[in-house]
């Protein structure tokens, strides 16, 4: 978003940033570049979306998505209709499916053209932890929840202008719907002056690395999965291998565990420092959906990833290129140990998962398409 908002602001618009933080999603202002933070006024209303059983009970009863109601505040629709009434708008962006409670709001007080940035499509992600719920209790109130997600998602189709989809395989779920709503892909991009290549030197062992946060469920579910059934696999092959695993929320009894050759910590200061340390990104996800910014960022860096495919979705890499892709654990253990065997592939595939990210995901050419996509909505 942060990316999204300077690419628009180089085009040569003017952007107001208008953001909830929560709980899980704390932002200190004060980390913001300063210039930033003026030319967009930039603020955030805190909103309390700590899961509750009562209210999730009662959204249950009366057919409410509670995954989307706990984004609603009294306070963020206050300041938004201040806002609305206050200054005018062309077009009113908002970023992901948790945003669109405050639609009718938006819809009373501008004649602005509302456009939907589809971060993931959330109920894919729903129906594939679903699928993979163990827990029989559990299982059936994921099933729900997929449907619901899924009804509540088609239904915000026709509630809004325009939408703009991370991945071609998002958009072409929503178009597949038949919806007249026009529809376009704008994949994540990055600013390549934010992701310097570091310089690796020739004959460095070659070391593994996963960043993401652990308080969201795919993450933990690929990470508990990389450590149970492919690194024992491929320690066992190449004892020199190192792993290293980070996260916000990095769970207790992952921090305490004891295996060989893998370090465990929580939250990084810096990420992309953190990523700059290693060779080889892993990205074990099998219930995710849209596009994954940490691959992105990895690859600007010209780091190598291994990564499921559908960790990858969304990305237009090509398997041996500039990626490695693996389908299951057979899989995933003969790509780490191959990468070990031939420490040439890591700087070949990282050079050329950069020059994928430098040709099709570079924030200006990204927000020129976001620009061109808003004109036509006016126009319409």
């Amino acid at each position: 978003m942060l990316t999204l908002t300077k690419g628009l602001l180089n085009a040569g618009h003017s952007v107001k940033v208008l953001f909830i933080t929560t709980p899980k999603q704390p932002l200190d202002l004060a980390t913001m570049p300063p210039d930033l933070m003026e030319r967009t006024a930039m603020e955030g209303i805190f909103v309390d979306t700590s899961l509750n059983i009562v209210d999730a009970f009662t959204d249950l009863v009366t057919a409410d998505n509670y995954n989307i109601s706990r984004f609603f505040s009294p306070d963020m629709d206050i300041r938004l209709i201040r806002l609305l009434s206050e200054d005018s708008f062309d077009v009113v962006q908002l970023e992901s499916l948790f945003m669109t409670p405050y639609i009718p709001t938006i819809r009373r007080y501008t004649k602005a053209r509302i456009v939907l940035r589809s971060h993931n499509l959330e109920h894919v992600i729903q129906q594939r932890i679903a699928h993979g719920e163990r827990n029989i209790i559990k299982r059936p109130y994921r099933q729900f929840l997929a449907k619901q997600l899924e009804r509540y998602e088609m239904e915000v189709l026709e509630r809004v202008d325009g939408v703009a989809a991370i991945s071609p395989a998002d958009a072409a779920h929503f178009e597949g719907h038949g919806s007249l709503t026009p529809v376009i892909t704008i994949p994540f991009g990055v600013d390549l002056k934010d992701y310097p290549i570091p310089d690796d030197p020739d004959g460095s062992p070659i070391s593994f690395f996963h960043l993401g946060s652990m308080d969201w469920h795919p993450n933990e579910e690929g990470v508990r999965w990389l450590l149970n059934s492919v690194w024992p696999r491929v320690h066992k092959k190449r004892p020199q291998a190192k792993l290293h695993l980070a996260g916000n929320k990095m769970p207790e009894d992952l921090l305490a565990l004891n295996m060989p050759n893998v370090e465990i910590v929580s939250r990084v200061p810096d990420a992309v420092a953190y990523m700059q340390r290693y060779a080889v990104m892993v990205v074990p996800l099998f219930s995710a959906g849209g596009m994954r910014v940490k691959i992105i960022e990895g690859m600007a860096m010209a780091r190598t990833v291994i990564s499921t495919p559908i960790g990858a979705e969304g990305i237009d890499v090509t398997d041996g290129t500039d990626v490695l892709l693996a389908r299951n654990a057979n899989e995933f253990v003969e790509r780490m140990v191959s990468i070990i065997d031939d420490p040439s592939r890591v700087r070949r595939i990282g050079a050329a998962a950069h020059r994928l990210i430098q040709e099709r995901y570079a924030e200006d050419a990204i927000a020129h398409d976001l620009s061109a996509f808003y004109g036509r909505l006016l126009t319409s």
